[in-house]
Order: structure tokens, then C-alpha cells, then sequence
């Protein structure tokens, strides 16, 4: 099996939750190490792996793939140098801070003839590939407005600087928004308009930390909200249809199994409590019914399979820069309506 000679940017919780995990688990890839720029954590977990001290040794090195797990608002730079080095990148969300650097990386890997992938790994949560197969399977008929959130309630401000100070790519709007703005695009495609209201609500806070965003499509509407103070949290995953609804809370276990330091598999892994079961309202062959719906088993492993794929047989990325593209696209609007707090088109 051919191994891809893999490299992080950095070895924080990004690197050392989301990515490392699964690229050592995973056959076809082969963990080279990572930049480091002070502390040097990686060989208390992978000893023999490289610690760079640069980001230019780093990319002098022999490898295939680099994993851009930086601050959003380094994104962009780095990005652009791990593909003018002719290496596959792999970019945390936010993609960018703006359309116009996402779209110029997205041109410069077709140009290198490299493969760009974003890091939307919450496409392979259980919670929403159950919402994606429910929707699919067109159980609730056409679909007339559905409501996603990723609500915490946590009024103190991050210890980490980068999410705090005020930045291109700090806020709400660029750490948890993509999450949900990918998945409503993944599921329903390109809205025709936004509206959003974008607001700071924690005590001496200097970035976005509540998002409230309505994308309008032709026959129906799709909400998405986060926020900080949310202490009883409703379902984060509700979609209504003509004929019935679906109600499912945040319940993937993939990120706290991870920060337990729980090794993925491909048997139980991302299997989520009974408990968290999402309800199904609905009308099939004229006959109401409701009933629990068990939830799909999630898995990141398919995220990066994807990624091995996509370098390994030429296929296409598991989440594309143009799917970036779109994200950012969404961001863009969301940011101008809300400064101006009117409907922005697409």
C-alpha cells in the first residue's frame, strides 16, 4: 500500500486530537512529525517522529502531504507555501478569511496539479450523516425549513490568544460557523440569499462569539445559529417537511473519546449513546407514525480515507476548495448583512 508522507503544522489540539490519531491509525499514511514552534510535545506520543523547528524545514523535507492546522487568520500564507512547494495540502476550517484568498489557493493546487482539502470533519459526525440520511431517504417529504445549532454555555474567554484577539480570523463566525455552514451546504446546495445577525454577548469580549444566519432558498429556509450561552440546549438538528419532522440532539462522541486519548478503529468507533436517538413525526403510506431513528455510527477515518484517495487514484477531495470557496462565500455575505442588516444575494 502506498504511504503518504504526512506533516502537521502544529501540535496543539488540532494536530493532536483530529489529525495525528488517524493518520497513524490509518494504513496509508505515514506521520512524519510536525512544526513545533516551542513547546515540543509530539515525541511524547509519537517518539519517532521529526520535530521541525521551521516551517521551511518542514517543506524542505520529504513530504507528501501537509496538514495546515494553524490559526485561521495563517491559513492563507501557509497554504500558499505548501502548495508553491509542490506538496498536498489539507487545510483546518475556517478555510480562509476571505473569498478571494480561498479562491486563488483553490486555482493555484489546479495549476500544481495538487490535490486541497478542507478539514469539514463534521460531515462524518453521527448525528449529522443520520440528518443527511433521513433528508435522503425523503421520509419527511419536501422540505420547508430546517434549524442547525452548535450551542455551548461557556461565558469565559478562551485562554488562547489567537481566539480571542480581534483578527480576520478569529470569532464565532470562523470556528464553529463553517461547521454548520458546510453542513447545510452539503445537504442542500447554495442558498440564493443571507441574512445574519452577528453579535459580541460575553463581558469584554472582543470578537463574535453569536452567530444567527438564515439562508433562503427557493421553497424553504435553513437557520443557523451558535452561541455561548445556551444552558439547556435545544435539539441541534431540526428539519421540517410537509409531511413530517425530524428532531436530533448533538450527540457524535468522536471528539471527547479523542481528548480521552481513545484510539479510533473501525468497529465502535463514533457510536453514539441510545439515549441520544433522534425523533421521527411523520406520515408514510397514510399511516402517522412516531418512532426513534437509530443514529448512524460516525467516523473521521472516512474523512481521511477520502484524502488518501484523492492523492493515491486522482479522486476527487472528500471536501474541496471549492466547497471552501463556498463556505467563505457564505461567511462573506453573512458579515456584510449583518453590518448592514439587510438580505445580501449570492
Amino acid at each position: 500500500m502506498q504511504k503518504i508522507k504526512t506533516a502537521l503544522l502544529s501540535y496543539g489540539m488540532s494536530g493532536k486530537v483530529f489529525h495525528a490519531p488517524f493518520l497513524n491509525f490509518h494504513p496509508g499514511f505515514e506521520l512524519i512529525g510536525s512544526w513545533e514552534r516551542s513547546k515540543k510535545l509530539i515525541h511524547q506520543d509519537y517518539p519517532s517522529v521529526k520535530s521541525y523547528a521551521t516551517m521551511e524545514e518542514l517543506l524542505e523535507d520529504d513530504v507528501d502531504l501537509v496538514v495546515v492546522n494553524t490559526p485561521v487568520n495563517t491559513h492563507y500564507e501557509y497554504a500558499k507555501k505548501v502548495l508553491l512547494a509542490g506538496k498536498h495540502a489539507l487545510v483546518e476550517k475556517a478555510f480562509t478569511t476571505t473569498v478571494a484568498q480561498a479562491q486563488e489557493l483553490a486555482a493555484l493546487a489546479k495549476e500544481k496539479g495538487l490535490k486541497l482539502a478542507v478539514f469539514q470533519n463534521r460531515r462524518w459526525d453521527s448525528d449529522f450523516k443520520t440528518v443527511q440520511k433521513i433528508i435522503s431517504d425523503n421520509v419527511l417529504g419536501e422540505i420547508v425549513e430546517a434549524e442547525f445549532h452548535f450551542d455551548r454555555y461557556n461565558p469565559i474567554l478562551s485562554p488562547k490568544q489567537h481566539k480571542e484577539t480581534a483578527n480576520s480570523g478569529a470569532g464565532i463566525l470562523k470556528d464553529l460557523g463553517p461547521h454548520l455552514i458546510d453542513q447545510a451546504l452539503c445537504l442542500f446546495g447554495l442558498p440564493q440569499s443571507v441574512f445574519a445577525d452577528i453579535r459580541i454577548t460575553r463581558e469584554h469580549s472582543l470578537v463574535d462569539d453569536y452567530i444567527d444566519i438564515l439562508l433562503y432558498y427557493s421553497n424553504f429556509r435553513v437557520r443557523l445559529k451558535a452561541g455561548f450561552f445556551v444552558r439547556e440546549a435545544i435539539p441541534s438538528f431540526v428539519v421540517h417537511g410537509k409531511k413530517g419532522s425530524f428532531l436530533k440532539a448533538r450527540g457524535d462522541v468522536q471528539e471527547d473519546d479523542l481528548k480521552l486519548g481513545k484510539k479510533p478503529n473501525l468497529d465502535t468507533w463514533g457510536k453514539e449513546a441510545k439515549s441520544k436517538e433522534g425523533i421521527l413525526h411523520t406520515e408514510i403510506n397514510n399511516d402517522v407514525l412516531i418512532e426513534n431513528i437509530p443514529t448512524l455510527q460516525g467516523n473521521y477515518y472516512d474523512f481521511f480515507d477520502g484524502v488518501y484517495n484523492s492523492i493515491t487514484q486522482d479522486a476527487i477531495e472528500p471536501v474541496t476548495a471549492l466547497d471552501g470557496v463556498h463556505v467563505m462565500q457564505i461567511i462573506e455575505a453573512a458579515i456584510q448583512s449583518s453590518a448592514q442588516k439587510k438580505v445580501i444575494d449570492l
